[in-house]
């Protein structure tokens, strides 16, 4: 995406949603079509939960536990730990989900509602998989949802005519579905100069 979207001011209580950074995302299963995009995205999320915590504004790291027995995200394996340059602090709120979308047997949007919490900044894995459901479904229950861009990527897939599209077509793709019904996609930069 080339053009960086507008942020308004964010309040004190805009809440940063990280989903699914785990080891697993790091295997090999995930790229078997070709490499992801945004190599540098941990980083990036490491740079907004720095902000988050210095401004002392709510985060919400999501785990995903998968209940599929092949899944390199299932409990009891290190594929389900947190990638170390995004870990949770002891104090920070820790969400396990079993879908691909956030809001869906977690309890989320009530945590969020209790809290005043309205306006979302999402970021993570996978942008088209739960990135973009969660995105989705935080547009469609009201919540005013801010996607950073280059703090989500994806791999390369094949669409249904068995056409390989590259990582940054599908990242694109998805952030395309997402912008303006959805949620505002940004970049980092237009986040963090948002932090008032």
């Amino acid at each position: 995406m080339s053009a960086t979207r507008e942020v308004a001011t964010l309040p004190a209580t805009a809440t940063l949603i990280v989903i699914d950074v785990q080891q697993a995302i790091d295997q090999p299963f995930w790229a078997k079509e070709g490499p992801r995009n945004n190599p540098g995205a941990e980083q990036v999320i490491a740079r907004l939960l720095d902000a988050w915590r210095r401004t002392r504004r709510p985060i919400v790291h999501v785990r995903h536990d998968s209940r599929e027995p092949n899944s390199t995200y299932r409990p009891g394996q290190s594929g389900n730990e947190f990638k170390d340059a995004v870990k949770p602090l002891p104090s920070e709120t820790v969400l396990p989900k079993h879908t691909g979308d956030a809001f869906i047997g977690t309890g989320l949007e009530e945590k969020l509602r209790a809290g005043g919490q309205t306006v979302l900044v999402i970021c993570g894995v996978i942008t088209n998989n739960s990135v973009e459901s969660t995105a989705r479904s935080a547009g469609n229950r009201g919540f005013k949802s801010y996607v950073v861009e280059d703090a989500c990527f994806t791999f390369a897939k094949r669409d249904l005519d068995g056409r390989l599209r590259s990582a940054e077509e599908v990242h694109a793709m998805s952030l395309a579905n997402l912008a303006g019904e959805y949620a505002t996609v940004a970049t980092a930069d237009a986040v963090l100069s948002a932090l008032k």
